[in-house]
């Protein structure tokens, strides 16, 4: 059964950029939706390898990406964890946007991860 506590140690792994801990939520058929992309859904990674390189991605555009203030719940099969995300891109331009991610579990692990977050344009970095 997936608890409250199991999202915090995903958002835990998260912040330490820890892959090898954040692929053992996951389902072996997992799907991670991004909040950007070109299709409706943002860009689908599908199955531990794409999820992987997808959740690796992020870290790679945001070296210093952290998920802060994590709020989260379960019900049933469902999740949500809201947050506060924060990163500087390579060019200096520095993200910090609110944003959420919606979550279905199938036997204890993570089988979709939808992720959500707003739209604002990155704060010009300094010179």
């Amino acid at each position: 059964m997936v608890t409250v506590d199991m999202l915090q140690a995903f958002a835990d792994a998260f912040n330490r950029h820890d892959i090898d801990s954040l692929m053992s939520f996951m389902t072996d058929d997992c799907v991670f939706e991004a909040s950007a992309g070109p299709d409706r859904c943002g860009t689908s990674h599908v199955g531990k390898a794409q999820v992987r390189a997808g959740f690796t991605e992020v870290w790679t555009t945001y070296p210093d990406a952290q998920w802060s203030s994590p709020r989260h719940f379960v019900w049933g099969d469902r999740g949500v964890s809201e947050w506060t995300f924060t990163g500087t891109r390579a060019d200096g331009a520095r993200v910090e946007v609110n944003g959420c991610d919606l979550f279905l579990f199938r036997e204890g692990k993570i089988a979709l991860k939808n992720s959500y977050r707003k739209n604002r344009l990155p704060i010009a970095g300094c010179a």
